[in-house]
């Protein structure tokens, strides 16, 4: 049987982390990305190769059923394949306020759906895929990435906010059903971090400033910090851990 790993959004921040990581660690890497020009992808394959793993990255729109369908029938055809640890770790959607002085401006029905399909939903149906065609087994693992904008909110983040909500849940039910098969579903909370995700965000140097003064590491959480914890699951082959919100962030949420 040989391990792989599957991870969405495979070329920057926490995705790129663990794909290193874990590549370390023996496991081969199947990585989805969308937007990194093919220098920039060649480069973290290069990276990759150095620890003797096979490794694939794929340019993709995760949230396409076409694409999951052509991505898993290349998995598949690897032979004898186990996903070891799936992966769920993109970071796309709109910022934009529920409620604006120019409606123009506001989230809208095309908006908050493609946020949620692409932030939470498709973990659902990646998994679905990756049970029936046996490709997640006993001792897998699937790993998302949700944040504190599960439960707090700030401008522009309503629609990011409702898919972390929602992907926390439905890792919650698929850690429920999949139990007897010996999967494992949890959720990784991250601190804030500097990735170009949050970037993105108007008024983030604001929450870049409140993160470094209100975490007693006196930093923002980095994306290994992230691919460390994960990289503790490479060797866990139980299912008993699941069902978990797990907070990697220093500290950050009981002092915010």
């Amino acid at each position: 049987m040989k391990d792989w790993v599957l991870i969405l959004g495979a070329s920057s921040g926490i995705g790129k982390a663990c794909a290193i990581s874990l590549a370390k660690k023996g496991f081969n890497i199947y990585g989805v990305y969308l937007r990194k020009k093919q220098d920039y992808i060649n480069n973290i394959i290069q990276e990759i190769e150095q620890y003797n793993v096979k490794v694939i990255y794929k340019k993709a729109n995760a949230s396409s059923e076409e694409n999951r369908q052509i991505i898993i029938d290349e998995i598949l055809a690897l032979k004898n394949v186990r996903i070891k640890l799936f992966i769920h770790s993109i970071a796309f959607g709109t910022l934009r306020k529920m409620i604006d002085s120019s409606p123009e401006k506001e989230l809208n029905k095309k908006n908050i759906d493609m946020t949620l399909d692409v932030m939470c939903n498709n973990l659902i149906y990646w998994t679905q895929n990756l049970v029936h065609k046996n490709l997640l087994q006993q001792g897998s693992h699937i790993i998302s990435m949700t944040s504190s904008g599960g439960r707090k909110n700030w401008h522009y983040y309503g629609a990011v906010s409702l898919a972390k909500a929602g992907i926390e849940s439905a890792s919650r039910q698929l850690s429920i059903e999949l139990a007897s098969k010996g999967i494992s579903v949890n959720s990784i909370q991250a601190g804030v971090t500097d990735t170009p995700a949050l970037q993105k965000i108007p008024g983030s140097e604001q929450m870049i400033k409140n993160a470094k003064s209100n975490n007693p590491h006196q930093r923002l959480t980095l994306p290994q910090d992230v691919a460390d914890v994960v990289s503790l699951f490479a060797n866990y082959k139980s299912s008993w851990m699941t069902g978990n919100i797990i907070r990697v962030d220093g500290g950050e949420d009981i002092t915010n």
